[in-house]
């Protein structure tokens, strides 16, 4: 048996085992989690969290379903954070220092305070890759912004409203679309599947169990 802590979910006091997830914790002391909750993994930043820990002043940010329970933990889970999306076409806008001043001109407000690299849940240095996407340095604000699963929090905190995790995404996808090498079997492989080509091979993947999966994916062959 798992120690048991006391936590505060919404001001209201729960003893849970110290061994469980914020999420888990929250499901251990009956809450039915139908939003805030998505794929579990760490992936899709929809349980963005923040807590303190009693007798400390400091709030901190985490997702939920990656953090493990502390004692005397007050935690609050945060609404969904509404990243507005400017609309482009991919194929008609270019990896120039224009397109950003035309479609996140609030980077350019940036004061420096760092508040958006602080709260990050995945621990990123997102200021520094707002620098690059100011600077046109697409490449390098696609590699620093790589990890990001757009949860919301650094956007909350960013007094000059900076949708943090739209910029990165615009400049992954510029530098996908035009500053990366072409990638040659990726062309092979697409065109493969239009043929019709892949679908007995996806009909076995499909054939198959969990475990076989798993075990397919941990011994793959790797690109060289």
């Amino acid at each position: 048996m798992s120690n048991m802590i006391n936590i505060y979910l919404y001001g209201k006091k729960y003893e849970v085992p110290s061994s469980l997830t914020i999420m888990g914790a929250m499901e251990y002391a009956g809450y039915q989690l139908v939003r805030g909750v998505g794929c579990r993994c760490g992936f899709c930043g929809a349980c963005a969290t923040i807590y303190r820990i009693k007798g400390e002043t400091e709030l901190k940010t985490c997702l939920a379903c990656q953090t493990q329970v502390q004692d005397n933990m007050y935690i609050a889970t945060l609404p969904f954070f509404p990243l507005v999306k400017k609309p482009y076409e991919i194929n008609e806008v270019k990896p120039t220092e224009m397109i950003m001043m035309q479609l996140y001109p609030e980077i350019y407000a940036c004061v420096g305070c760092n508040a958006c690299t602080k709260s990050c849940t995945q621990g990123l240095n997102t200021m520094q890759y707002i620098a690059y996407a100011q600077r046109g340095e697409f490449e390098k604000c696609a590699e620093e912004s790589f990890d990001c699963v757009a949860c919301g929090v650094c956007s909350s905190r960013c007094p000059a409203g900076i949708t943090h995790a739209q910029v990165g995404l615009l400049a992954r996808r510029l530098t996908g679309k035009y500053l990366a090498p072409e990638t040659g079997h990726l062309n092979d492989r697409v065109a493969e599947i239009l043929r019709g080509d892949c679908e007995a091979a996806l009909a076995d993947i499909m054939s198959k169990s969990v475990d076989e999966l798993k075990d397919m994916y941990n011994n793959r062959d790797f690109e060289k």
